[in-house]
């Protein structure tokens, strides 16, 4: 099936990209989540007009996601959690708690920005993560999980 991208989609290609994929893929997933649309004489056409709008539309994503990355550089979030005598804790932190954390500080993150690729946090201590703002734009911060007293 061939498509035409409406978005930078990870190890596919760009925005106005035409490239061909399974159909299941097409159909079930680029398509319904506004990623592609198929590569139709009247789709190639109604691209071409829409090509500037779309082209703005992504840079100004793309500039958002700068300005939030600034925002998170340096920073460092503080997640309390009740704890064992060996710094283990009672339960875990995961995506939701770290996003959770950003919002108190008056960050906005969504828990699907938050990468955790070895898996939730199970004991106190310092832990870099890494934060998936835009298909470009990623960003490195610490967490400190401490205590709760």
């Amino acid at each position: 099936m061939e498509i035409i991208l409406l978005k930078n989609v990870t190890n596919l290609g760009g925005l106005g990209d035409r490239v061909k994929v399974r159909g299941g893929y097409g159909r079930n997933y680029l398509i319904p989540k506004g990623f592609a649309v198929p590569a139709t004489p009247e789709n190639i056409k109604a691209f071409e007009e829409r090509r500037a709008e779309l082209e703005r539309a992504a840079a100004e994503a793309l500039a958002a996601a700068h300005t939030r990355k600034s925002q998170f550089e340096g920073r460092r979030l503080t997640i309390a959690r009740k704890a064992g005598e060996e710094g283990r804790l009672f339960g875990s932190v995961g995506a939701a708690d770290i996003a959770e954390a950003a919002r108190e500080m008056g960050l906005e993150l969504a828990k699907s920005e938050v990468r955790l690729p070895q898996g939730v946090f199970r004991s106190l201590g310092e832990y870099e993560v890494r934060l998936h703002l835009h298909p470009e734009v990623d960003v490195d911060i610490m967490i400190d999980i401490v205590p709760a007293s």
